[in-house]
């Protein structure tokens, strides 16, 4: 059976790398064929492109599918998406992000592809655009819905947002969890000669932060509440992983706030190497106001690190008040600095959250499990095709 998977571009983040999880993991799978199409990777999110081998060929870059709006390369992506998809006659197109999300379901529908399926890694309409936005967004997702047999979200969260904009049917719904390599967490141990490189002390208390340098994911936020937090704990540090276009600016504010030698910008890991980063950091903090279900949360938890989240989207289906971290509501600095403090002086308190993090973690997110999830929709979708068409 035939699976061509679509997705906007292949950056280092959370549905890219759930995307390349996916399509590598199910070339293991029996009688699956799986290819992906993504458009063009650029700018200074790094790229997971490398991922993938030169045989078999997995992977081909479509340079139409740009991830801004541009009617004529949007056009042309779509056309050459149908082509390709009335070429390869695929079983399933299974789609990722939210321009190849509609377009690649929409050139799927028009090509007579029987089962489409989209991925909902986190919502592409709401209250954090404007109006016209909200309104456009909202609208291309519901004529891609009428398209759509199935989809998946990795919270029930994005299952309940799509349902109240009118998108489908429940029965339409799986949830799966993205599912990630356990292993290297599991493992993550405190490297002292890494706190070293990066000027941290033993003794010091370290808040992590893992998200690109953009809108949404809360880095002002935590600016705000570091002289809170120092208040309370003068020994901290704040770990910075990732990169992008606001870093000069988050960078300048923390030289103008004093705060230079306590923000630690690391700028862009490979995802290989974010385990050992996650181990050197006492508790992880996540403040977007835009996401499915962050990957960072249960990649802390993994390493048996506690943490700290916005109350936003999933982000309550991993972060257990009181048992493996805690929530806030968004722009609550005062309470983001008190929790931090709380974790700060209180070791066993941390050991205990990431402790039972670790547990849930270990039972819901293997990569393994949400292969064979998604490997078993297939099939059961494949099986429901076959008795409407006999």
């Amino acid at each position: 059976m035939r699976v061509i998977h679509v997705i906007t571009r292949l950056i280092i983040g959370g549905a890219q790398e759930n995307t390349v999880a996916t399509v590598l993991g199910l070339q293991n799978q029996a009688g699956l064929q799986i290819d992906l199409i993504s458009g063009p990777t650029c700018g200074p999110e790094g790229s997971l492109e490398p991922s993938f081998p030169a045989e078999p060929k997995l992977l081909t870059i479509l340079p139409s599918l740009v991830r801004p709006v541009h009617p004529a390369r949007d056009w042309q992506a779509f056309r050459q998406l149908r082509g390709i998809f009335e070429h390869a006659r695929p079983r399933i197109v299974h789609t990722h992000s939210g321009k190849a999300g509609v377009l690649g379901r929409l050139a799927a529908h028009q090509a007579g592809v029987p089962i489409i399926i989209h991925t909902i890694h986190g919502p592409s309409f709401g209250l954090f655009q404007g109006a016209a936005a909200n309104w456009l967004f909202r609208a291309a997702e519901r004529q891609a819905g009428q398209a759509t047999t199935h989809f998946i979200s990795v919270s029930d969260a994005m299952t309940r947002q799509y349902l109240a904009a009118g998108i489908g049917r429940p029965e339409q719904y799986t949830r799966i969890f993205s599912g990630f390599d356990l292993n290297p967490f599991l493992a993550a141990r405190n490297d002292a000669e890494l706190r070293r490189q990066w000027g941290i002390a033993s003794e010091e208390f370290v808040v992590g932060k893992i998200a690109r340098l953009v809108r949404l994911k809360g880095h002002d936020d935590l600016l705000a509440a570091a002289p809170l937090v120092l208040q309370g704990n003068p020994r901290t540090k704040f770990l910075l992983l990732g990169d992008g276009i606001l870093r000069s600016q988050l960078e300048s504010k923390a030289r103008a706030q004093g705060l230079a030698d306590k923000i630690i910008f690391v700028g862009m890991v490979p995802p290989g190497e974010l385990p050992k980063y996650v181990g050197i950091m006492d508790a992880v903090v996540h403040l977007s106001r835009r996401e499915g279900l962050p990957r960072a949360l249960p990649q802390a938890l993994a390493a048996c690190r506690p943490i700290v989240a916005y109350d936003c989207d999933g982000a309550n289906e991993v972060c257990f008040p009181g048992r493996t971290g805690f929530l806030i509501q968004p722009g609550e600095s005062a309470a983001l600095a008190e929790r931090l403090v709380e974790l700060a002086g209180d070791a066993k308190l941390r050991e205990r959250l990431g402790q039972n993090g670790r547990d849930f973690v270990r039972r819901h997110f293997a990569v393994e499990t949400m292969v064979a999830e998604i490997a078993s929709l297939y099939r059961r979708l494949a099986s429901i095709s076959r008795d409407h068409e006999r």
